[in-house]
């Protein structure tokens, strides 16, 4: 959101500086080496419903690095992966009754063409769930993904947040019965590494590892940032941190201010990837519903992108309160291989090629029924600042589209300011 900013800024003639407080550009959509292999500590993929992303490549003249694959879903319950995502596998799923069975198909179909989220935004997702199909529907598939992704808070989640992910991936179709995703050719670097490249070329500058500390008002304005490497002046902010962090990083809020931005929850992630020497399963996602594993699924990733050996992302939200958000790496590699040899029990150890271990405090806002009215506005009363994260995209869940949308909209905004 922050690049797709500052581009934005230096396109209407800014002079444009980003702080970027990682060692690398890019924030969630990061690469790192594993193993040889240049590829994103979070995974990421593209839907046909991108828009933002694809106008934003179009412009950057990598709109050819877009690469569209037919993708597939499983899901683990009972000791079993069963086909998952289609009506055909739905029908034959012998988990739920046949009527529950039915009535999931109508709620999967009707929230794809839905348009509209108003009338769902204060219900919770367990509600609105249970309501189209059924209590068995609910407690035997959704609530065990709640409770590991969201756990103290999962009886509360928004109905329209899970509808826009819902329909995000049901609108990625080329038909009822093919799921088609598509990923950036060299991964999200490619974006980023385009973006940089265009700041730069107008003159913009990318200064890595140089946190912002405090922003700096004087009369109701802002005057800029303090840096580890001294105060950097400003007409204009745009702040891309965390909601959690706001609070501190601008003292002079007002209180109410502070209050809004401390009452917005996020759930932390321990992100693993393996690299494998031969794959878990055909599928591109596999859900997990089995009360002794204790994430709510895996991505093989190289059922997406085309790359050489086998790549599994293993996400672990959770509370950063958790044990577990603490562990040693290995200990969390260790329990999570097991996980996929339960999946696949002809994987063994000597299958691990590579592995790594990537934590996040603020990974996931809790957007609770009626979040749109809790999060404060983006453009606050200090003349020059705007502040928004993630859980601004609300309805919509975090993804490069809607950085890339928000990004350029504050942006955007700086002519009228």
């Amino acid at each position: 959101m922050g690049l797709a900013a500052a581009y934005q800024a230096v396109k209407l003639g800014h002079d444009v500086t980003v702080l970027e407080a990682g060692a690398e550009p890019g924030g969630m959509a990061a690469h790192f080496d594993f193993d040889g292999l240049s590829i994103e500590r979070y995974y990421h993929f593209v839907c046909k419903t991108d828009a933002p992303t694809f106008e934003l490549m179009q412009e950057l003249g990598i709109a050819g690095k877009i690469r569209w694959r037919t993708t597939s879903m499983g899901l683990f319950t009972h000791g079993r992966l069963h086909p998952w995502g289609t009506p055909t596998a739905m029908l034959r799923f012998p988990e739920i009754s046949l009527l529950s069975r039915l009535r999931y198909g109508l709620f999967a179909f009707v929230s794809t063409r839905r348009n509209r989220w108003d009338a769902i935004e204060n219900e919770t997702a367990k509600s609105w769930i249970t309501r189209w199909c059924g209590t068995e529907v609910y407690e035997k598939l959704w609530h065990p993904l709640f409770d590991l992704k969201f756990y103290e808070y999962a009886e509360n989640i928004s109905a329209a947040w899970i509808w826009t992910r819902i329909k995000r991936i049901g609108r990625s179709r080329k038909s009822m019965m093919k799921e088609e995703l598509g990923y950036i050719e060299g991964g999200t670097q490619t974006l980023v590494d385009a973006l940089c490249h265009e700041i730069k070329s107008r003159e913009g500058k990318i200064l890595l590892a140089t946190p912002a500390l405090k922003v700096r008002t004087e009369n109701d304005k802002v005057t800029g940032v303090e840096t580890p490497s001294g105060f950097l002046p400003a007409d204009h902010i745009i702040s891309t941190a965390p909601t959690p962090l706001v609070p501190d990083l601008i003292p002079d809020l007002p209180h109410d201010a502070k209050a809004a931005y401390r009452d917005i929850h996020n759930i932390g992630i321990c992100c693993l990837v393996f690299k494998l020497a031969r794959s878990v399963s055909p599928n591109f996602w596999v859900n997990v519903s089995e009360p002794d594993i204790a994430v709510p699924g895996f991505v093989e990733f190289s059922n997406l992108r085309d790359v050489k050996d086998t790549i599994i992302y293993v996400p672990y939200y959770m509370p950063v309160t958790n044990e577990k958000f603490t562990w040693p790496d290995q200990q969390l590699l260790d329990e999570a291989f097991s996980y996929l040899q339960r999946i696949n029990p002809e994987l063994t150890p000597g299958h691990i090629l590579a592995s790594k271990v990537s934590r996040l405090r603020y990974a996931q806002p809790i957007c609770e029924p009626g979040f749109a009215a809790k999060l404060p506005p983006v453009q606050l009363p200090i003349h020059g600042l705007q502040v928004a994260d993630t859980c601004f995209y609300y309805p919509e869940d975090r993804g490069i589209a809607e950085s890339v949308r928000l990004g350029r909209e504050m942006a955007s905004r700086l002519s009228a300011v």
